[in-house]
């Protein structure tokens, strides 16, 4: 039997062909010890998972590293004012943000763009800064037109009813019996956002020229409120004779609820005084008021200085939609425009240096529709990007929407309007300044040899 066993083997054997020789080893591998080790390359499927995952991670890492040398730039270029000493006797520089949640979105977005790219600008020059946000529609414009009239009220123009000052203004007040004097030159203010934007304009032009006192709540029409004396309680009927029968009855139910007294049914009107309450506890909204169709008849408030505090307007590049995801996957990929464009708004907002708007220009015709001012235009392109929800007017009753509203400027207030500028002497600077990191990983592999310290006298060999 074992006869066929070796046939097969022979035949197998024979068919399978000789063996390949190993490639011989490198001499210097083997000399140097090293295992015989055969290269190959992976798969296809392999290269091509390979290739996308090092190519996203090399574009990613290559955006953050240039993002944070953007940063570091711009913060190197204003770290000498954290340097600057103060006088004990006068309150440090205070910038004013403004921030608001994007279109059909929360505030949370809008806190971490200032988070990532405004923050350490101001900290690199230790600016203290106090910031007005808005989680809804006009809520900074309702916060910087009651700051402005409170400002006018404390500088003596007078109101039917007295306005209301916080705690803040009443530390004011010790500070100054105390001799402690505000910063001298102008604060300035950082707007984020083209939407933040309309409203900071319409809140200067709501404080500026509309009046100190809330306008009276219009009354309503007799068509409306013909229905609430229709819907009166009607009078009880009079009691009639009733059969003894149903008297009886009626004795019987009585007598018999006497020892259980019937739950009261819950109404309606006994739930409505909770829920009004529950709303009274939320900050409501204050109305405007004045309109933008009231600034040609409306006078500029006395106390308007010549000079408005100059502004800065930094872009937030927010888009939403499931269509729009290669959009948001080019802009993951490329914060560093963002850093930049952000970076030299804030810088110039640090340094302080600023210029006046630029006018409406001159119409072709007689009708100025043409004619734009600098305000209108600075961020424009932002509004094309917002949700679809938040741009189509629904269920408004007349309500002003500032977003969607074009934005109407004053002369009067328009050219007392101010921007920070980065001067071209800083734009220098930072061109010339190194920013390479103190602390990359490149640098911990060569660290720097350390300089021996220079001994004064005769050294130990002498």
């Amino acid at each position: 039997m074992a006869e066929p066993d070796a046939k097969d083997a022979t035949a197998s054997g024979a068919s399978a062909g000789p063996a390949k020789a190993p490639k011989p080893q490198n001499p210097v591998f083997r000399m140097m010890g090293l295992p015989n080790i055969r290269m190959k390359l992976p798969s296809r499927n392999w290269c091509i998972f390979w290739g996308i995952v090092g190519s996203w991670t090399a574009a990613v890492q290559y955006d953050r590293y240039e993002k944070r040398r953007i940063h570091r730039k711009y913060a190197r270029l204003v770290e000498h004012i954290a340097q600057e000493p103060l006088d004990a006797q006068q309150l440090p520089r205070k910038l004013s943000i403004y921030i608001s949640a994007p279109p059909a979105d929360g505030l949370v977005s809008a806190r971490e763009h200032f988070t990532e790219y405004v923050k350490p600008i101001l900290v690199a020059a230790a600016l203290d800064w106090d910031a007005v946000e808005g989680r809804r529609e006009g809520d900074v414009r309702a916060g910087l037109a009651e700051r402005i009239r409170k400002l006018r009220y404390k500088r003596g123009e007078k109101a039917n009813e007295p306005i209301e000052l916080g705690t803040e203004d009443d530390i004011e007040e010790l500070r100054q019996r105390s001799g402690v004097k505000g910063w001298d030159g102008p604060a300035g203010d950082i707007v984020v956002g083209r939407h933040t934007w309309k409203e900071y304009v319409r809140g200067l032009h709501e404080g500026w020229l509309g009046p100190l006192d809330p306008p009276a709540p219009a009354e309503l029409p007799v068509e409306l409120a013909a229905p609430a004396v229709e819907s009166a309680p009607a009078p009880t009927p009079a009691p009639t004779e009733a059969a003894p029968e149903a008297l009886a009855a009626t004795a019987t139910t009585v007598h018999s609820s006497t020892t259980a007294t019937p739950e009261a049914p819950k109404t309606e009107e006994a739930e409505k005084p909770k829920e009004e309450e529950k709303k009274d506890k939320k900050k409501k909204q204050p109305a405007p008021f004045n309109t933008t169709a009231d600034y040609e008849h409306s006078a500029v408030a006395p106390t308007c200085p010549r000079s408005l505090g100059p502004t800065a307007i930094v872009p937030l590049p927010h888009l939403l939609g499931f269509w729009n995801f290669p959009i948001r996957i080019y802009r993951y990929l490329n914060k560093r425009a963002v850093a930049e464009e952000v970076g030299r708004e804030t810088a110039a907002a640090v340094l302080g240096a600023f210029r006046s708007f630029e006018a409406a220009g001159e119409a072709s015709s007689e009708d100025d529709s043409s004619a734009q001012w600098e305000q209108q235009g600075i961020l424009a392109h932002e509004e094309s990007n917002w949700h679809k929800s938040t741009r189509e007017r629904k269920d408004d009753n007349g309500k002003e929407r500032v977003w969607l509203d074009d934005m109407v400027l004053d002369p009067r207030i328009a050219e007392r309007m101010k921007r920070f500028v980065l001067e071209p002497e800083a734009e220098d600077r930072a061109k010339n300044i190194n920013t390479s990191s103190d602390h990359s990983w490149i640098k911990s592999l060569w660290p720097a040899e350390k300089k021996k310290p220079m001994w004064e006298g005769l050294a130990e060999d002498e």
